[in-house]
């Protein structure tokens, strides 16, 4: 009897024995390829980036509300077509009129722009005739600030000067500041 407990405990002490071995081999093993600076796990995102989401951007459009007071719009848009001529791309935009319901367009009806180009930090932008067809001064007032939180939100920008068919206009009669309050 003597002898069954001798080797029941002896063959128990072996088992741990072996089990502390393999525990130890196998955390040996670990260490070795964690500690391998050539080795990375892979992350694998839940969703890939489209280029098209990593070309969008977001630029404020300044429309008015029911009050005729100048606010903010964020539109995201493809920042590729905002490469391909700046100027006029955002002015289409604000000429298009908001996408907010609770924002009204600006401009006056069948407004269009003829091009726009960069003379130092002024933009002179060439419209048709029928931005003259504004209301009132309020209006007049309105386009133009549309115009300028618009585009010197551009760090090249730093005034607009309105032209109607290439020529200047009695109603936009100057070139334009934004004026930092």
């Amino acid at each position: 009897m003597k002898n069954k407990k001798i080797l029941f405990l002896l063959i128990f002490v072996l088992i741990i024995i072996l089990i502390s071995l393999f525990i130890i081999v196998k955390n040996f093993n670990k260490k070795d390829t964690n500690t391998d600076a050539t080795s990375y796990s892979e992350y694998t995102p839940e969703e890939e980036i489209s280029s098209e989401q990593l070309r969008e951007t977001i630029v404020s459009l300044y429309f008015v509300d029911s009050e005729n007071n100048l606010k903010a719009e964020g539109r995201l848009i493809d920042s590729a077509d905002l490469l391909q001529n700046t100027y006029d791309y955002l002015v289409n935009l604000l000429i298009a009129g908001p996408e907010t319901t609770t924002l009204n367009k600006v401009f006056p009806e069948n407004t269009t722009l003829f091009g726009s180009k960069l003379e130092g930090t002024c933009v002179i932008l060439n419209f048709s005739g029928e931005i003259q067809n504004y209301k009132d001064d309020t209006q007049k007032y309105n386009i133009i600030n549309s115009l300028l939180n618009t585009l010197t939100q551009l760090n090249e920008v730093n005034s607009i000067k309105i032209t109607i068919n290439n020529e200047s206009s009695d109603k936009f009669d100057t070139e334009y500041f934004l004026h930092n309050e």
